[in-house]
């Protein structure tokens, strides 16, 4: 039978059914599911996650090379930051270069504009970011505000909200599900909240559509998302087809379109500072998890021998 994950635990999983919510069990390990998939279920565990049409996924946080689902099938990811010490466009390229490889709309809500000096000007820098950056500012606490995000939530549409905590995706939430989840404030110096939200789950939305919330990422690791990133930095990745040597690094190469950018104004060097980070991050961690792969399926080879030895010995 198919259902869609409400939520999904190390032991059980929330599942949304035609007949109604479910608890079963994973079925599958936990960490290959995410709030949003599609699954088959026999009524008591999870048989079989069916191909999702987007998967929002990061590295995984810490020193393991493992590759984490964030939220799967979802149409529009929102990017939720605040007009104050939040706001990071480095931060906000790597969400938006996540979206685009997940090929999802991206949408940067900027929430706090009711007691921001000047909300605009973090609007603008938000909309210069990328040509794929559409933004809106809004004061998460009013309900009407928030009613502006219904066209992304509406029939047959899912909207996942993501961004650090305290910048009021779980308020967002509560306005856009008609639920009461708790919210917690913010500090001063730093604008950085606390965990209110604990784990990802799948919402019906009062505008008829779905809703996933996520926790605060404090870590937002770049991997298999060289696409994504290219696109976010098209006007730098324009200008490589253009530089003298098929290999240039862009950094000292005689006749780099990207350096002749820098030189004549045009571009800015910080701007090309983090895009190069970000390619040699999504590079390394891509490869590590591919080795990660790699040594896994080896190890799962060996096992399976093993077991087919016991077996042979066993027959004799």
């Amino acid at each position: 039978m198919p259902a869609r994950i409400a939520a999904i635990h190390r032991t059980r999983a929330e599942l949304l059914s035609p007949e109604g919510p479910l608890t079963v069990l994973p079925g599958l390990p936990a960490s290959d599911l995410a709030a949003g998939d599609w699954v088959c279920h026999d009524g008591a565990r999870i048989t079989r996650r069916l191909d999702p049409t987007t998967e929002i996924a990061r590295r995984g946080a810490g020193e393991t090379a493992s590759r984490q689902l964030v939220a799967a099938n979802v149409d529009t990811l929102g990017i939720v930051t605040s007009c104050n010490a939040d706001f990071n466009v480095a931060r906000l390229e790597r969400y938006l270069a996540i979206a685009s490889a997940a090929r999802c709309l991206p949408l940067i809500v900027l929430t706090k504009s009711d007691i921001a000096e000047d909300a605009r000007a973090f609007l603008r820098q938000a909309e210069a970011i990328s040509p794929l950056a559409m933004a809106m500012t809004l004061d998460a606490r009013d309900p009407e505000e928030a009613d502006r995000l219904s066209p992304w939530c509406g029939a047959g549409q899912t909207l996942a909200l993501v961004g650090s905590s305290g910048v009021g995706k779980t308020t967002l939430q509560n306005h856009l599900t008609g639920t009461a989840e708790a919210t917690l404030g913010i500090r001063e110096d730093d604008a950085k909240g606390r965990h209110t939200t604990t784990y990802r789950a799948l919402r019906r939305t009062l505008a008829g559509g779905w809703l996933i919330d996520t926790p605060g990422m404090r870590e937002l690791g770049m991997a298999d998302v060289g696409e994504g990133i290219d696109a976010v930095f098209s006007d730098i990745s324009d200008l490589v087809g253009q530089c003298r040597f098929r290999d240039c690094a862009h950094e000292t190469e005689p006749g780099c379109a990207v350096l002749a950018a820098i030189e004549a104004g045009t571009l800015d060097e910080d701007r090309v500072l983090r895009w190069r980070k970000l390619q040699r991050e999504d590079a390394h961690n891509s490869r590590s998890i591919a080795e990660s792969r790699a040594r896994g399926r080896a190890l799962n080879k060996v096992y399976a021998e093993g077991r087919a030895r016991s077996r042979s010995k066993r027959g004799k």
